[in-house]
């Protein structure tokens, strides 16, 4: 059986707080354990009118603790913005909170514009993708229980990101390139496809990733996940018309038009996109999964055999309607519960 796991940005409606997203996210992430999903993973945006998962770890404790089966992890912290040691010290206490359910994907996008990403990385010009490389081994040793031992002129000085601990997160690599993909290859990692966000050049990372992977201590062969947007419904047409307020919001996104927090459905129809816009919204929707249960279903299962995985992990991407509860995402709570039902 394909396995489901749950990526979550954190999405802020027109009719919510943060707060209220923050009893959304949370409410589906106890849906996702429910229903036996493996994973929930949280991103790592900045300054987004329509996201609120600016922090991964700092949510990833509230998900852990109003869970109690689903692993745990972020998709992904963007290492470029943090030191390596701050991200081992914050994941190593969550896995000694929440032994056995902690992940920890990492990216190196900036996730936020240039401003924010300037401000983010105190001022530094450089755009951290030269010590990328050096910065994931770094964090790969340093969240091991034992640390690492650091070099200080003929000294060696323990280096631990938390003591005693007796277990590690899983460290998985995230991206949407061949370069990704060849650097979990090389550093025996496993790795996680952006195809929800790139839509297209999935085959191909995924195979250069199996052709270039070095078994390594905690991996003995190629272990992957793609990630698809995902909305489903009843009926295929109600799937389509609850997947319109993230489509639009791709698409302001695409654009480089202004942001605002994602539209009621009703808003978004009443609201509809130029003419011109339909050919970009075929190609950005393309690699979407929108459809009733046994539609969804099966695309998700074909999507697993294409790349030779057990597992895909779905952002639920249904938007909501007018009158619903400004805390909860009752359309992406069905998406999970009709996909894993068709599933099984």
């Amino acid at each position: 059986m394909t396995a489901i796991s749950v990526l979550d940005l954190v999405p802020v409606r027109s009719d919510q707080t943060t707060a209220d997203a923050l009893a959304a996210t949370l409410a589906l992430a106890r849906v996702a354990d429910e229903v036996g999903a493996r994973r929930y993973w949280v991103a790592e945006h900045h300054n987004m009118p329509a996201v609120a998962a600016t922090n991964a770890p700092l949510l990833m404790s509230l998900v852990a603790a109003a869970t109690s089966r689903v692993r745990v992890g972020s998709g992904g912290v963007m290492l470029p913005n943090h030191s390596p040691l701050v991200v081992a010290e914050q994941v190593a206490l969550l896995e000694a909170a929440f032994p056995g359910r902690v992940d920890v994907g990492i990216g190196r996008a900036p996730g936020s514009d240039p401003v924010t990403s300037h401000l983010l990385r105190r001022g530094s010009t450089g755009d951290g993708v030269d010590t990328f490389d050096a910065d994931v081994a770094a964090l790969a040793a340093l969240v091991r229980p034992d640390g690492v031992q650091v070099r200080v002129g003929s000294s060696t000085y323990p280096l631990r990101a938390t003591p005693r601990a007796v277990s590690a997160p899983q460290l998985w690599l995230l991206g949407s390139s061949s370069y990704s993909a060849q650097l979990a290859g090389r550093l025996g990692l496993p790795y996680v496809f952006a195809h929800h966000f790139a839509g297209r050049g999935t085959d191909e990372a995924v195979a250069l990733y199996r052709e270039t992977f070095v078994p390594s201590e905690t991996l003995a062969e190629p272990r992957t996940i793609a990630v698809a947007n995902v909305a489903v419904a009843p009926t295929a047409q109600e799937a389509h018309r609850l997947a319109l307020p993230q489509v639009r919001t791709m698409w302001r996104l695409r654009s480089g038009t202004t942001l605002e927090p994602q539209e009621l459905v009703e808003d978004a129809e009443a609201a509809p996109l130029p003419a011109s816009a339909d050919d970009a919204l075929g190609a950005l929707t393309s690699s979407w999964i929108i459809g009733d249960p046994a539609q969804a279903a099966e695309q998700v299962r074909e999507l697993a055999r294409r790349l030779g995985t057990d597992e895909i992990m779905v952002q639920p991407v249904a938007g909501a309607t007018r009158g619903t509860p400004a805390d909860r995402a009752p359309a992406r709570e069905q998406t999970l519960r009709l996909l894993a039902e068709a599933l099984a």
